[in-house]
């Protein structure tokens, strides 16, 4: 794979993808294995921010419905990925389960159920009793739960990263540190992207740098409504193999780890500090934030300030805020982390003592209806956009990037792209966001 170091950029592409995450680096390698010109740009290093520190779940359990066509084909995707790039990404499909400890839980599942009827998933309700059995556990303790036995997990630090070797290997050139400052136009038109080691020539730019998306668009004049919250999660070393199937619940959610240990974070948890576009997008985020509150930890720190302190407009002459970081390493939040580990030993000791091997934090962000944006915008045109996944971009991630591919090279998708247009937050279109929970 070509790093910053090694090769020069080339003067000229057919498309530039932006971001080295796991959407970017799956855009790449469809473009690439379609036969078309394509160049990845990463400021940092491939797959150092959120698409690493994931929980590493691939569901089609409990999305909104107008995901579940592109999270099926992301299914069939992941279902071949190894043998595609001849390569181990810890693929495994042990399920997802959802565990309900009241009847209005049970019943917000068996709503989601109904919602998705017409796409025949395997998804089911549990008894308590088969609750009991999937969990190794007796007691009785869950009302029953919603289980989707389809479902996988794969590790998320091994998936980006061999895509991205996999695009190199067809054809694509592939740069890390190296952030592009702007889009260059020609008439209303993509001409191109000026990065700091100089200019590429290209007739489409797709954009898939995840928290830095916002700020990107703003310096281009596009208004995307986009927050960021930072997660927490931890890693275990190698404990019992209670079930192969990714858990949650309220007070904790955990997936087996391929080196035997498991991923364990507070369910839907996450800190979000308060800045300038927290202000500005408070009415448009209010239903999303309306829905999240009890499990969401507000915070007033320096994070405003440096918000402000950054700029919205440079030319591309001028150092980035791009640049000045290169990969977003937040420290994780101890009290979540804590409250979550204590609530996976009460609620479920077959997992055994848990001695806690790592822990994290990670930026992810998010849309008012946490859905994404995969689009074209008004302008420039050749300028696409793909974000806003909203925690579950991972597992999205494969079909992210082939639908991208299609929509850059074809003006359209196997999958309707209507639902992930940006004017829905605009035109007067419900964006509130769907739950489960």
């Amino acid at each position: 794979m070509t790093e910053a170091a090694e090769a020069p950029l080339p003067d000229e592409t057919d498309v530039v993808v932006i971001g080295g995450g796991i959407a970017g680096c799956a855009t790449a390698y469809f473009l690439a294995k379609a036969g078309h010109p394509v160049v990845l740009l990463e400021k940092g290093r491939i797959a150092d921010e959120q698409s690493s520190r994931n929980w590493g779940w691939v569901r089609k359990q409990g999305r909104d419905p107008r995901e579940i066509p592109a999270i099926i084909e992301s299914l069939r995707i992941w279902n071949g990925l190894e043998k595609d790039l001849d390569e181990d990404v810890g693929w495994h499909v042990g399920g997802v389960t959802y565990l309900a400890d009241s009847d209005e839980q049970l019943a917000g599942y068996e709503a989601w159920l109904d919602a998705d009827r017409p796409y025949q998933l395997d998804s089911r309700i549990l008894s308590a009793t088969e609750t009991d059995a999937l969990l190794g556990q007796s007691g009785r303790r869950w009302k029953g739960a919603l289980y989707t036995p389809s479902d996988g997990r794969a590790e998320s630090a091994k998936a980006a990263p061999a895509i991205a070797r996999a695009a190199s290997r067809l054809g694509a050139h592939v740069a890390t540190g190296c952030a592009v400052r702007t889009v260059e136009t020609a008439a209303g038109r993509v001409s191109g992207v000026v990065t700091e080691r100089g200019a590429i020539n290209a007739r489409a730019v797709v954009c898939a740098a995840g928290v830095w998306t916002g700020l990107f668009c703003r310096n281009l004049g596009i208004d995307l409504p986009q927050l960021s919250v930072k997660a927490s999660a931890l890693r275990t070393e190698p404990a019992p193999l209670v079930t192969q199937s990714g858990v949650w619940c309220d007070d904790v959610a955990f997936r087996r780890r391929q080196d035997g240990g498991y991923t364990i974070a507070k369910g839907g948890a996450g800190t979000f500090d308060i800045v300038p576009e927290a202000i500005r997008y408070a009415r448009t985020f209010w239903p999303s934030f309306a829905a999240s509150r009890r499990h969401l930890r507000l915070r007033l720190s320096g994070a405003f300030l440096r918000a402000l302190a950054t700029p919205s407009r440079w030319a591309g002459d001028q150092v980035t805020p791009f640049e000045k970081t290169r990969v977003l390493d937040p420290e994780p939040d101890p009290a979540l982390l804590e409250g979550a580990l204590a609530s996976a030993r009460r609620l479920f000791p077959e997992l055994g003592e848990l001695r806690i091997a790592e822990s994290w934090g990670g930026m992810i962000e998010a849309t008012p209806d946490e859905i994404p944006l995969l689009a074209e915008a008004d302008a420039p045109k050749g300028f696409f956009i793909a974000t806003g996944f909203s925690g579950h971009g991972f597992g999205m991630g494969p079909a992210a990037g082939l639908l991208m591919s299609e929509l850059v090279t074809r003006g359209s998708a196997r999958v309707d792209l209507a639902p992930f247009r940006l004017s829905r937050f605009f035109d007067g279109s419900d964006i509130r966001p769907y739950s489960t929970h």
